[in-house]
């Protein structure tokens, strides 16, 4: 299977989620680290955002993230998110599956806002409702999501871009393949994965877009410990960003059987 050996094995995409969940009863933590440049000072912003991640049974998994950045001058908190996924169609055989999935996910953030785009994770308080494709084939995973992003102020910040450009549709295609090991001899094996992902968001009431084109290597140890190394950058930037193009760092670990 694709990413992971063992009982456990499922996609896992970097800068998108795929419609399958972690396994039931297990509790993930996340490490994620971006490096930003921004482009009108020419210098790279850090976020940090750890996560922490459950499994509350086959179908239904739940995030909750912090957000904490340098880009209101010094290193402070920014803000948080809780991510909430249910999968409700599933189709498994022999060397592959297909799955659908519902998501939600909303968000609160103190800083500024300064840009048309909404960005949860990084900038705006708001939603996102959404849902999420994904099939499995031998080594190779494609998964297609696309969701309603709403923005709402964000505490005493308030969004004078301008209120009709509140909603957006967010959407994305991953494409990832297993890469290393090329046969399994043992769940010691670290496995290799390559990943490309674009990823897109189109104002509805402003009319403008962006593209992005994510490129990844991601390692998988003894089938419980991730670490991502990820670079985004634009394809086409009509609808305006502060920092588009950067690094992703990821570190992440898996509990499997946690309670009972």
């Amino acid at each position: 299977m694709l990413f992971s050996t063992g009982t456990h094995a499922q996609e896992l995409f970097t800068y998108t989620e795929p419609a399958s969940n972690m396994a039931a009863k297990s509790i993930g933590i996340r490490i994620n680290n971006s490096f930003m440049r921004e482009a009108s000072l020419s210098r790279y912003r850090y976020q940090l955002s750890p996560e922490i991640m459950w499994g509350a049974s086959g179908k239904l998994m739940v995030h909750a993230s912090a957000f904490f950045s340098n880009w209101k001058g010094s290193f402070a908190g920014d803000g948080g998110a809780l991510y909430v996924k249910y999968r409700f169609y599933s189709q498994d055989e022999v060397h592959s599956h297909f799955r659908m999935a519902a998501f939600g996910r909303f968000a609160f953030n103190n800083t500024h806002l300064h840009q048309p785009a909404i960005d949860l994770s990084r900038h705006n308080s708001g939603y996102e409702a959404g849902m999420v494709a994904t099939k499995l084939i031998n080594k190779i995973a494609l998964s297609a999501g696309a969701g309603f992003l709403h923005a709402m102020d964000n505490g005493k910040y308030k969004f004078t871009i301008n209120d009709k450009y509140r909603n957006a549709l967010e959407y994305n295609l991953s494409i990832g393949k297993l890469l290393l090991p090329k046969e399994y001899t043992s769940y010691k094996q670290v496995n290799l994965n390559g990943m490309i992902e674009f990823l897109g968001q189109s104002n509805l009431a402003l009319g403008n877009s962006y593209v992005d084109i994510a490129s990844v290597l991601q390692f998988i140890i003894l089938s419980r410990m991730r670490v991502d190394l990820g670079y985004r950058f634009s394809l086409l930037n009509d609808l305006k960003r502060t920092a588009s193009n950067g690094f992703l760092v990821r570190f992440e670990y898996n509990i499997f059987n946690a309670y009972h």
